[in-house]
């Protein structure tokens, strides 16, 4: 058996995507892309040891429990990509230059070095496209049955990045749309125990994000991406405090923006 016909998931790996309370009536639709840190074994954990792959190089800390306690409020629909980001990075287009990273946060990552057209073929083959396949599917199902949806992405993000401490405990991020973004960015600012960023500590871009642009804006459907500081989510009772904040404060910025006119 040549390299060229070798898979890159065995038959008794999971497959890529997790997709949870499928049946959900809400118009929310979660996904996560960095829910999970699971290396191929055939990849040899790319060279790296158990605490760099506990790190937010390899998965966004706490997002999954959060997206389930989420899913669980809302009677949402979540889908979670289960594989970590070091091996394909499923919110960056294929082919892109962090699609899959040599280096992260200074951590060379020596089982991406000199990857063949091939292997990483088979990275977007078996982890990439089935995960936002299934994405696209549901999506395409709500839409013939007339279902309205908003796309909710979420993410984590650290607490300090090269030494800086970050002054946020979350950011509301959006590209072209703010429509959405803007009054979820308002209802989570009345808090006052918050600092949130405006497209901080990341944003959206068409170049480099995939998950928005592509099934949110491209479909022309409501969405926001929200990211966590991962010192809030990292515990069960982190997650459900803000699993909590948001399954209120979602409905009500929904509302705010597609309200119709007097």
């Amino acid at each position: 058996m040549t390299a060229e016909t070798v898979a890159l998931l065995a038959p008794d790996e999971p497959p890529a995507v997790i997709e949870y309370r499928a049946a959900g009536v809400s118009p929310f639709l979660l996904v996560c892309d960095h829910a999970g840190r699971l290396i191929p074994r055939r990849l040899h954990n790319l060279g790296l040891g158990e605490s760099d792959l506990a790190r937010h190089i390899a998965w966004d800390v706490g997002i999954a429990g959060l997206g389930r306690h989420l899913a669980d409020r809302l009677d949402a629909c979540l889908m979670m990509q289960r594989y970590s980001r070091l091996v394909i990075d499923c919110n960056r287009p294929p082919g892109s230059a962090t699609s899959i990273a040599t280096l992260s946060e200074a951590t060379p990552i020596v089982g991406n070095e000199n990857l063949s057209a091939h292997e990483a073929a088979l990275r977007v083959r078996e982890i990439f496209t089935p995960y936002h396949r299934a994405i696209a599917k549901h999506l395409d199902a709500r839409a013939n049955a007339q279902r309205p949806t908003i796309l909710i992405s979420l993410h984590s993000f650290t607490a300090e990045y090269a030494g800086i401490p970050r002054p946020w405990q979350a950011g509301v991020l959006y590209n072209h749309d703010r429509a959405l973004a803007g009054a979820l960015l308002e209802l989570l600012r009345s808090q006052r125990d918050l600092v949130v960023g405006d497209n901080e500590p990341y944003s959206v871009d068409d170049e480099t994000d995939y998950t928005i642009p592509v099934h949110g804006e491209q479909r022309g459907i409501p969405h926001v991406a929200i990211e966590i500081r991962q010192d809030l989510i990292g515990d069960e009772d982190g997650q459900r405090s803000w699993a909590e904040r948001l399954g209120q404060l979602l409905p009500k910025a929904a509302a705010a923006t597609f309200a119709p006119s007097p």
